[in-house]
């Protein structure tokens, strides 16, 4: 991995790099970017950056104040796969270019606090991350809405309802939740999958396994866990090489947790775990191998995924995934093995693979703050010793009424999770990590730009409900 700026501008020279792309992500979760001539990239640009316009970034500058400073970060430096010339890729880091402070809506730089502030603690060095992204490749996607109309049509020649296509129909359907490990020519979309495996491997990512997910045309590919800011700008990476993959092949990919009615949505199961000086800190002789650091983790996890949920499921579509029937962790409880509760302990080999994996989160979410939330309801967990109660070993979703009534839930809307994280969200302010001035622009323009946009406009169904009242 190259290091320092001389290192890249060595690395460009020797690929033939005729463009430098400056990647960098919005508050929202979207990777944006821009281009500049190879001969502009120069070690004082690593150094104090290069200026664009901030004000045009969701939830970023106002106008009045719209310069900001983007600074590559040399030790992400790669050839982007998907320009027809070579082209150097390097994800950037956000400043105010007056004062030179890192800025504060930038999430990159909110990763970094995040893991300042673990360190600072004395808590653990490193905080490893794993993500499962899950994602559906469709046929074809036609949306719409307007004043006289609105609605949205997903094709897939996997999915049951096409059955009747004559268009070249062989009958080889998916049926709903019977997805999980089918061959091929259910499988049908293995080649590409292949593909984009290899991409990412050749992109330094380790993928460890790939396979067809439950829903019809669902499917997943997990990458090894890292470092958490390095794991964030790999997920950034995976969603781009799969977009493009798709695309290549005459398909559309889709992160949206739940873009089909009455089947399976997506999730973005998320692993963590933390270690200092070399040694696993969450393996113990406590419940599931974990150790009491482990479950005080856990317990802060639990005791703030309400306002979590804001930000680790940060659409009014993530909440169409989260309904009990369709495999969804709803249910905010601990146990081994058991993938019906929210958090879960994976059976493992090693002490060194001694992990929880909290299913909550979705792909809408901007990696680099979900991340950093968990990271920062755990260690709240840690400093006040939570007790995460009494793990649940049982089905969850087969439990009685009156047993099912007693586990605390997830928020049911966007619009409950972000009143929650507007109540509760003193633990992510610590070592000014988060600031009062990012949770209030995140909760500003959730509520206006996308609750508000989706609860003013009628959709479909309310048609067949209501049209002849």
């Amino acid at each position: 991995m190259t290091q320092t700026a001389a290192d890249v501008l060595k690395f460009a020279k020797e690929n033939n790099a005729q463009l430098v792309d400056l990647k960098f992500m919005d508050l929202v979760g979207t990777w944006q970017h821009f281009q500049i001539g190879v001969g502009e990239l120069t070690e004082e640009v690593f150094e104090n950056g290069t200026y664009f316009d901030g004000s045009s970034i969701r939830a970023w500058q106002s106008i009045e104040n719209s310069d900001m400073a983007v600074v590559p970060d040399p030790t992400t430096a790669k050839i982007d796969p998907f320009f027809k010339d070579p082209v150097l890729s390097l994800i950037c880091d956000i400043r105010d270019p007056v004062t030179g402070e890192d800025y504060t809506r930038d999430p990159r730089n909110v990763a970094r606090k995040g893991l300042n502030y673990l360190k600072s603690t004395g808590i653990a060095e490193t905080a490893y991350f794993g993500p499962e992204a899950e994602f559906f490749l469709f046929d074809s996607v036609r949306y719409d809405t307007n004043s006289g109309a609105g609605y949205y049509y997903i094709d897939s020649h996997e999915a049951p309802w096409t059955t009747g296509d004559d268009s070249g129909n062989m009958g080889y359907k998916v049926r709903p939740k019977a997805g999980y490990f089918p061959v091929s020519p259910w499988d049908s979309m293995q080649d590409v999958r292949n593909e984009m495996v290899l991409m990412m491997n050749k992109m330094g990512m380790v993928v460890e396994r790939s396979h067809h997910e439950v829903a019809p045309a669902q499917h997943e590919i997990n990458f090894r866990f890292d470092t958490m800011i390095t794991t964030a700008d790999n997920l950034q990476w995976f969603k781009y090489i799969i977009k493009n993959i798709a695309k290549k092949h005459g398909k559309v990919a889709t992160f949206m947790p739940k873009p089909m009615f009455n089947d399976n949505g997506s999730g973005m199961h998320t692993h963590m775990s933390l270690w200092s000086g070399g040694q696993p800190l969450f393996a113990g002789d406590k419940y599931g191998g974990l150790s009491e650091m482990a479950l005080h983790y856990i317990g802060g996890i639990l005791k703030h995924a309400k306002a979590l949920t804001a930000i680790t499921n940060p659409s009014t579509n993530s909440f169409k995934r989260l309904q009990a029937g369709f495999e969804a962790p709803i249910n905010l409880a601990y146990s081994s093995r058991n993938r019906s509760a929210s958090i879960r302990i994976p059976v493992v080999n090693s002490p060194k693979a001694r992990r929880i994996e909290y299913r909550c989160p979705d792909s809408t979410s901007n990696a680099y703050l979900a991340f950093t939330a968990m990271l920062m309801a755990g260690l709240d967990g840690i400093q006040n010793k939570i007790d995460p109660g009494e793990a649940l070993d049982k089905d969850i979703y087969g439990l009685p009424p009156e047993e099912l009534a007693k586990v605390e839930k997830i928020p049911a809307t966007l619009r409950e999770s972000l009143a929650e994280l507007e109540k509760d969200h003193e633990f992510l302010l610590k070592g000014d990590v988060f600031t009062p001035d990012l949770i209030e622009a995140w909760i500003k323009y959730k509520t206006e730009e996308e609750i508000a946009a989706v609860d003013s406009r009628p959709v479909p169904h309310e048609f067949y409900l209501y049209f002849d009242v």
